[in-house]
């Protein structure tokens, strides 16, 4: 079955990987075995919501709508699904917090064509985003599209960073690597020593007036030190077609590919 091959597919070794690693292989191998995402996440016993079959959401009904009136995550047997209910299960204070952002911005304009700059700003959090504590000279440059100072010069300061591939559509793409994978960076104040104080941080972060301001910045994942063996050639960092100066931005558009139907 595909979706079987799409678990086994996942690479528990790869860095990035090491925060979600033992809780998501043991669901993964639980998922194999039920040939079930939702019995699967169930079974972990950890999280504010139940996770039910996809065919649960009734014809018409708005997925984060459902999520807020019935405490139901609706999953599908992909890989999509097992990583946001893996996020339901490691930081259930932060998955409530950007529900209940959807459900005000839901509240206060209604469902449209365009979700809003809050809602889309909430789904790129959640779909793309990388945690990041840095020091302020990495953060700077960062910003700055530094990318060979970055990585080169400031790369010692990197072991006094903290880096956490975060959103759910990011790590389904990181199955399957491929160097020009972007995420959204969000910053963390602080660095944290446990996942449990991390999501509370992250739920007491996530306001409307942040998110409206927009405040990622994009950093392709796979340059991160430790995260690619490639990357420990400076060479890596002079591609220009993914690591791209200011001066090659363009306006970005915040939209993201819905994934239900709203």
């Amino acid at each position: 079955m595909a979706f079987a091959a799409s678990l086994t597919d996942i690479d528990w070794s790869q860095p990035w990987l090491a925060p979600w690693q033992a809780q998501g292989q043991a669901i993964a191998q639980r998922a194999l075995r039920l040939d079930s995402v939702h019995k699967a996440l169930n079974q972990a016993g950890s999280a504010p919501v139940q996770f039910v079959a996809q065919d649960a959401l009734p014809a018409g009904a708005a997925y984060e709508s459902h999520i807020a009136q019935t405490g139901c995550v609706p999953s599908r047997d992909n890989l999509h699904d097992f990583f946001n209910g893996l996020c339901w299960l490691q930081f259930p204070h932060t998955k409530r917090r950007l529900n209940a952002l959807q459900m005000q911005q839901i509240a206060q304009a209604g469902i449209g064509p365009r979700r809003g700059p809050v809602r889309d700003a909430a789904t790129v959090f959640d779909e793309n985003a990388v945690l990041l504590y840095a020091p302020d000279a990495l953060w700077q440059a960062l910003e700055q599209r530094q990318w060979v100072h970055l990585f080169g010069a400031l790369r010692p300061l990197w072991q006094q960073a903290q880096c956490m591939v975060w959103g759910h559509a990011l790590l389904e793409k990181l199955v399957h690597p491929y160097k020009s994978i972007t995420a959204h960076v969000w910053r963390v104040a602080q660095p944290w020593h446990c996942l449990q104080a991390l999501d509370t941080v992250l739920a007491q972060d996530l306001s409307p007036e942040k998110l409206a301001s927009k405040p990622f910045v994009p950093l392709p994942i796979l340059g991160v030190p430790g995260f690619w063996p490639a990357n420990q050639d400076t060479g890596f960092y002079e591609d220009t077609s993914v690591f791209r100066p200011v001066a090659h931005r363009v306006k970005t558009i915040w939209v993201t590919k819905p994934q239900r139907p709203e």
